[in-house]
């Protein structure tokens, strides 16, 4: 078990684009591996690669209420997003100790690569869905907060440094 320590606001890696990748080798599955350890050491419901410092299009998603059903996702990407919003609480490890209710469409259809390589299209509703478009949004250089009007989000910012 590997739990790996999410690199801290405003490090310039949360705010980079990661590189996609081009197949499924032992450096994606260990990746893969750490993501869920430290996923599960937290808990959370998610976690894109770029938290632990991985500038990789890998992120891992588990909103299952029993566990132990995480989809293992490289170069993922929203296909459809449905037009009704769902609100949901959200933060991250790499801000903690503040979060933020974000709206977000409470359905998606994604396409990535699989741990097997091929490439899937999958459904995703509620929190499942919440979940995905949060760690693409990692995957690309976004924050949850970066959803928020820029009032909120610099109140967010402030109320996270004064909690360090």
């Amino acid at each position: 078990m590997t739990v790996r320590k999410c690199i801290p606001w405003p490090d310039k890696r949360l705010r980079a684009v990661s590189a996609p990748v081009a197949e499924i080798t032992d450096e994606v599955r260990q990746i893969w591996d750490d993501l869920i350890d430290t996923m599960e050491a937290m808990p959370g419901v998610g976690m894109g690669a770029n938290q632990i410092g991985a500038l990789l299009q890998v992120a891992v998603v588990d909103a299952s209420e029993s566990r132990g059903q995480i989809v293992r996702m490289a170069n993922p990407e929203i296909l459809h997003a449905s037009v009704q919003l769902r609100e949901h609480d959200e933060a991250s490890p790499n801000l903690p100790g503040v979060w933020a209710t974000i709206k977000r469409p409470r359905a998606v259809t994604v396409r990535y690569m699989d741990e097997t390589g091929e490439t899937v299209e999958k459904d995703f509703v509620g929190l499942w869905a919440t979940s995905v478009q949060h760690q693409i949004d990692h995957l690309n250089g976004k924050m949850y907060f970066d959803h928020l009007s820029k009032t909120k989000r610099d109140m967010l910012i402030k109320r996270a440094r004064k909690q360090r």
